[in-house]
Order: C-alpha cells, then sequence, then structure tokens
C-alpha cells in the first residue's frame, strides 16, 4: 500500500510538470515572434527602451561633434545674390548725403557753423567737371553751406543752383572728385500698383546712410494738399506716388527705384502719426525733370498763373454737385474753384468763386491733377487758354492769358 502511494504520487507531480511547461514554451516562442513583428514600430515611435536607430545615430553625432570630430560636416556655400542685391550694388553709390550748414552765435556773439539737419540726394548728372544732385527743397531750406557726402564717406562742398518749394525739388552742384556714379533715369507714368520698389537713403542721419528699403507701390497720382504758410489753407497739391517702402526723416531727397535700377520718383515726405505705418510718398520723376532742368538752366521754376484756389468735384459728396453747384447730370468731373485772386489771369477772364471748370482748350479736366498736367506740361507764359465752365448749372466759355506767378 505504501509503495502504490509513492509511485502513484509521484507520477501525478511528473504529469502536473508536463502540462504547465508546454504551454509556457508555446507562450514564449508567440512572445518572442511579436516582438519581432513589433519592434520596428517600437523603433519609429520612440518607444524602444533602446532608442531608435535614428537616435543613437545623432547622440553618437553629437558626440563626435563635441570631439570636433564629426565626418558628415560639410562647408555650406550659400549664394545670397538675388536681382534686389544687384540692384542696390548698382545704384547705391548714386545716393548720397545731404548736410546743411547754418551759421549761429556762440555765447560772445560770434559766427560759428552748425549742422543745421541731414538729409538725401541723388547723383543725376556728371558733366564737364561737374556732378549734379537732386535733393527736397526743405532739406537745404535756410541753409548757409551745403555739403554732399558721397557713398565712400568724403564731404564735398556743394552750390545750390536752385530750389522749388511747390515740388519740394533742389539742385545742387559740385566739383567732381572722380567718385562719382550716376544713376540711370526711369519712367514714373507707367508704373503699376503692386510693383515691388526700393528706397534708399539716409533715414535718422548719415549714420544710417545708405539705408534700403523694399515695398511696392501702393498707390499712383496721390494729390496731397501742402500748406506752406501755415494758415490752415492749402496752397498746393503735390502729386506723388505713394509706397509702403520705408521712408522715414533724413530719407528725404533720396531714391526710389524699380527692379531695373531706375529712379522712377524722389522721396519726400511720410505722414507723421503714431497710427499711421507704411504710408510713404515720391515724387514721381516724370514731373521732377522738367522742374529739375529749369532749375539747373535758371535756378527757378517759372510757371503759367491763373490766380485761383482749386479743388476737384471728387473731393466733395456728390449732393452738392446738384444742390450747391447746380451741376446738371451729364458732368461727370472737373474742378471747382474755391477762391479767385483779384487783378488775375482768371479774374480778367470773369471766372467767379464755385465756377466749375470742366475743358481746358477741348480737353476734358477730371480732377486738379488733369488742371495742373495741362497748364504746367502744356502751356507756358504768355499762351491764351480757352476755359469751359459751370455756372448756376448753364455752360459758358471764356479765354484768359496765362502769366508768370509772382
Amino acid at each position: 500500500m505504501g509503495y502504490y502511494d509513492d509511485h502513484h504520487n509521484q507520477k501525478r507531480r511528473k504529469n502536473k510538470r508536463t502540462g504547465w511547461l508546454l504551454p509556457s514554451i508555446i507562450g514564449g516562442i508567440v512572445g518572442a515572434v511579436m516582438m519581432l513583428l513589433l519592434l520596428p514600430s517600437f523603433n519609429q515611435s520612440d518607444l524602444s527602451p533602446f532608442g531608435s536607430t535614428e537616435q543613437q545615430g545623432n547622440a553618437d553625432d553629437e558626440q563626435n561633434d563635441v570631439a570636433g570630430n564629426n565626418p558628415s560636416t560639410k562647408n555650406m556655400n550659400v549664394n545670397i545674390t538675388t536681382q534686389i542685391t544687384d540692384v542696390v550694388e548698382q545704384v547705391a553709390p548714386a545716393v548720397v548725403g545731404v548736410v546743411s550748414i547754418q551759421q549761429q552765435s556762440n555765447f560772445w556773439g560770434q559766427q560759428e557753423s552748425g549742422q543745421g539737419g541731414t538729409g538725401s540726394g541723388v547723383i543725376y548728372k556728371v558733366e564737364n567737371g561737374k556732378a549734379y544732385v537732386v535733393t527736397n527743397q526743405h532739406v537745404i531750406s535756410g541753409s548757409d553751406e551745403i555739403e554732399v557726402v558721397l557713398s565712400d564717406g568724403m564731404h564735398v562742398k556743394s552750390t545750390l543752383l536752385g530750389s522749388d518749394l511747390f515740388t519740394d525739388l533742389a539742385v545742387l552742384e559740385l566739383n567732381v572728385t572722380g567718385n562719382e556714379k550716376v544713376i540711370e533715369m526711369g519712367k514714373s507714368d507707367n508704373v503699376k500698383v503692386g510693383e515691388p520698389v526700393i528706397a534708399i537713403g539716409s533715414p535718422l542721419g548719415l549714420r544710417f546712410s545708405g539705408s534700403v528699403t523694399q515695398g511696392v507701390i501702393s498707390g499712383k497720382q496721390r494729390a496731397i494738399p501742402q500748406d506752406f504758410d501755415k494758415d490752415g489753407r492749402s496752397d498746393w497739391q503735390a502729386e506723388v506716388i505713394q509706397t509702403d517702402a520705408a521712408i522715414n526723416p533724413g530719407n528725404s531727397g533720396g531714391a526710389l527705384i524699380n527692379m531695373n535700377g531706375e529712379l522712377i520718383g524722389i522721396n519726400s515726405m511720410k505722414i507723421a502719426q503714431s497710427s499711421v505705418e507704411g504710408i510713404g510718398f515720391s515724387i514721381p520723376i516724370d514731373n521732377a525733370k522738367p522742374i529739375i532742368q529749369q532749375l539747373e538752366t535758371k535756378g527757378e521754376v517759372i510757371r503759367p498763373y491763373m490766380g485761383v484756389e482749386v479743388y476737384s468735384l471728387e473731393d466733395i459728396p456728390q449732393a452738392e454737385w446738384e444742390r450747391t453747384l447746380q451741376l446738371p447730370e451729364e458732368v461727370k468731373g472737373g474742378v471747382y474753384l474755391w477762391t479767385v485772386e483779384p487783378m488775375t489771369p482768371a479774374a480778367q477772364a470773369g471766372l467767379r468763386r464755385l465756377d466749375v471748370i470742366t475743358h481746358m482748350d477741348g480737353e476734358q479736366i477730371g480732377n486738379v491733377i488733369d488742371l495742373r498736367k495741362h497748364l504746367y506740361e502744356e502751356k507756358v507764359v504768355g499762351d491764351e487758354m480757352e476755359i469751359t465752365y459751370y455756372r448756376d448749372g448753364q455752360k459758358q466759355t471764356t479765354t484768359l492769358t496765362l502769366t508768370s506767378q509772382k
């Protein structure tokens, strides 16, 4: 009985070991297969306890970098030459600094020279041993001496040939040093809104000379009122190009150029309001050319003169066209006279306040810019000019003889 029990118990324990061993072996085999199948996914998702191959490679690279012996390190040559850099390299030497020097009295009453202000200018011609620079009138206004600072830093004394308050242009002359670069003139009439442009000048003084900003043409033929005598009434409406290229104090007189490296405008003014950004103005070069020529050769601009203060009809509500000016429906544009100066060509021709001019010499006048272009580009002092206008709803004509502005 004892032998039987011992033998039976040993056999039962052996069968029990065999019963759990086989499932354990099968489970191990299945687990190993699953691990082999899933290991690539773990590496890609960074879940492997050993780190991915890429991580290990990066760690090795970092160690090699620290040691300074990374075999994969290469010298990179990047070509940063673009159309803009090419244009700037070509044009920048033609843009100069302009320093206004004013005589000041010291404590003892002695006269001393002091810097009155700085701006920018553009060399547009070199001829017969002289270089000619165009800048803004307000840059050199009130100066006793004017220096031009060339792109290489050389200061050269210059002579003011002439300046014009209305267009804010001035022309300087200096002896040629041999370092002058002449800019290429372009055309401003055919510029397009959205066209890329580059402004070059000396914002905030000569220490930032040659500064370059880029933008686009934001608008054409903008008429900006100018009040020269600060009496609250406009004395002039400047026709300008609007751009979002940054134009700051000191940029005045600098160049606005197109992507061909051609001068299309002389940078002039900026709306100085803290709430306004990205609005700069430039004098169109097509408008500036005849002024520059007169200033260079005559020292002043002699303009035909009517003797009126005019505004565009588009500046007032159309309800006033019929109610106040009594214009018929067929009138689609024109300018109205706000004031007529006594004893001027307009007054002698019988024109009055609130008359509306629609045609000059048969050419339609849609706004102030049309009037100024016809008057200043197609007429000279002494010419007769036929005016078509409306008064109290009635169409009338008159002829005046243009004189020079006093």
